[in-house]
């Protein structure tokens, strides 16, 4: 397994990652027998970072987790998150604090090692309640407070909402990390996407994280299944799911992804599960790629797929004649 620096924090983590989601949902759905395999498994592979939420199976992905976690005694690294609601803005860092102690009753745990934030982002309050001034002003003095606490060790941000506003937070909030959008159906966090492109434009946020040693966790990576090119869904994983910054709908995700299919033709990858695996890796910006898993054979296919390394330039280069732009 490879292991790569998490922005300034200090931590090495496995390009790997565990999401404990509700999208792949082995962590909400699978039996505890499943669920214990599957965490060993990752252990074993060298995978050091588990990422879940109370949103997650509503507590049941953190309890879950933190049960198998201690039934294998392992030392890896353990994030988690909190999400705000417009009555919650009234006292910050008491719901902030109040969340987090939830989740670390559900987890078994003193402290988890990343807290993030899980609202969208927007430049101002509207229909969603957190703005750039509420991270900036509110949120970030609370995470400190936190961390000063010795509850969590670092935080971050879910990367989401308006793309400006991302920015904006990235240059004006001093955060250890940004979990980040990017993909084959839409790598404009990586790299400059012309006028039309079908989806958000998040600017090349990579880049501004990078400039600002903000570790980077890859979510969306697979658009929620929509990369393997196949409509049908495993049983145990979310039988719906609403696309995030890519197309209007999932079949219009699956359709766009089936253009991709000459860069497993020709040889440059064996499935585009592991063409949208390796591609993330080949950003120096990453620090590690989130995948929610619905069996074990996922995280050992997913595993031997990373294992293969960043995509060479030859599939880069023949992956930019068949991304779909407009």
């Amino acid at each position: 397994m490879e292991y790569r620096e998490l922005g300034k924090t200090g931590l090495r983590v496995s390009a790997l990652g565990f999401g404990c989601g509700n999208v792949g949902g082995l962590m909400i759905r699978g039996t505890a027998a499943e669920r214990e395999r599957a965490i060993a498994r990752a252990v074993e592979l060298g995978i050091n970072y588990f990422d879940t939420a109370p949103s997650y199976g509503d507590g049941q992905s953190e309890q879950n987790l933190g049960a198998a976690l201690r039934s294998r005694r392992a030392t890896v690294y353990v994030g988690t998150k909190f999400r705000l609601d417009a009555a919650d803005l009234r006292d910050v860092r008491r719901a902030i604090g109040y969340s987090l102690d939830a989740s670390l009753k559900r987890l078994g745990m003193e402290r988890v090692d990343l807290l993030q934030l899980h609202n969208n982002i927007f430049g101002e309050r509207g229909a969603q309640p957190v703005s750039v001034a509420d991270v900036v002003g509110e949120v970030t003095p609370a995470l400190q407070a936190l961390t000063a606490q010795g509850k969590t060790r670092f935080w971050g941000i879910t990367a989401l909402g308006d793309s400006a506003a991302l920015h904006r937070v990235l240059d004006a909030a001093p955060l250890d990390t940004a979990q980040v959008c990017y993909n084959l159906l839409n790598p404009s966090a990586g790299v400059e996407v012309p006028p039309g492109f079908p989806a958000q434009d998040f600017g090349r946020l990579l880049v501004r994280a990078q400039e600002r040693r903000v570790g980077v966790i890859v979510i969306r990576v697979l658009a929620a299944g929509a990369l393997s090119g196949v409509a049908t869904r495993h049983p145990v994983a979310v039988p719906m799911v609403e696309p995030i910054a890519t197309g209007p709908d999932y079949a219009s995700d699956v359709q766009r992804a089936r253009a991709l299919r000459p860069l497993v033709e020709e040889g440059h990858a064996g499935s585009l599960v592991e063409a949208s695996l390796r591609f993330a890796l080949s950003s120096r910006a990453v620090s590690t790629v989130l995948l929610g898993y619905s069996s074990l054979e996922h995280l050992e296919y997913a595993a031997g797929a990373v294992a293969k390394g960043p995509l060479p330039a030859a599939a880069l280069e023949r992956l930019s004649t068949l991304l779909v732009f407009g």
